[in-house]
């Protein structure tokens, strides 16, 4: 299965954007799919995941209540909704695939390619 995520750009304090994460090659229902972000000089840390019939979610603290994720399994589809975006959500948003909930990369496999996320002040 191959990743792609899509729908990143630039958007003031305050906007919102809708990243989508597709599948391509084989279909990912089955699989957590989960999203993380990562900063220029920092690690790539957690930001969502959701379970494979969508019925459980998880969020990082710094996220909850602003973004969303949801996914359409017949769409081979993963998206994460974005309001109330800061200055500090400013990253590289990638998906991947994981076997559970988790919050840990190395626990997640079939990395997309990442779409850059710019907010600025």
């Amino acid at each position: 299965v191959q990743l792609q995520a899509s729908g990143g750009g630039l958007v003031q304090a305050g906007g919102s954007l809708r990243l989508s994460c597709l599948a391509s090659g084989r279909t990912f229902s089955g699989y957590t799919v989960g999203w993380f972000r990562q900063a220029p000089g920092k690690e790539r840390e957690f930001v969502a995941a959701i379970s494979w019939s969508g019925s459980s979610t998880s969020y990082a603290d710094s996220v909850k209540g602003r973004f969303t994720i949801s996914r359409d399994n017949a769409k081979n589809a993963v998206y994460l909704q974005m309001n109330s975006l800061k200055p500090e959500d400013t990253a590289v948003y990638s998906c991947a695939l994981g076997a559970q909930l988790a919050a840990v990369p190395s626990l997640y496999t079939n990395w997309g390619q990442g779409t850059q996320v710019t907010v600025s002040s």
